[in-house]
């Protein structure tokens, strides 16, 4: 006598493209905001970019023609390093408009500028 084995069906590639990751959860920046709600009422209205993972020899001029190919970046602002005044690998970048803000975070993360993957992300500031 056989008997049949039911197996499930496969899982499908975007389940797996997300299988092992943790749930992403919201950072509350507690310095600038009174609630996570009133930082979210923030980000909801930003066209303002967080860039992470820059190499220290990224300069605004790069970021600014990195990012304008999606449109017109309003200001660009590199973080420094608060006693060598260097950059020190994050930058913020103003859009004019949020919806090109939003091009960027999906067309610009995980691109590569002076040799380094980059990260942006919305930006409630």
């Amino acid at each position: 006598m056989t008997s049949k084995i039911i197996l499930p069906p496969p899982p499908r590639a975007a389940e797996l493209l997300c299988a092992n990751e943790p749930e992403k959860k919201l950072y509350w920046d507690r310095s600038h905001y009174d609630s996570p709600e009133s930082q979210m009422r923030a980000l909801a209205k930003s066209s303002t970019l967080y860039v992470g993972n820059l190499a220290f020899s990224t300069r605004a001029s790069h970021l600014r023609a990195h990012f304008s190919t999606l449109g017109p970046v309003a200001a660009v602002h590199v973080g420094l390093d608060r006693f060598r005044k260097t950059p020190c690998g994050f930058a913020f970048v103003e859009y004019e408009s949020r919806a090109h803000a939003h091009q960027a975070v999906a067309y610009l993360t995980g691109t590569k500028l002076d040799g380094r993957v980059i990260r942006a992300e919305l930006d409630a500031g």
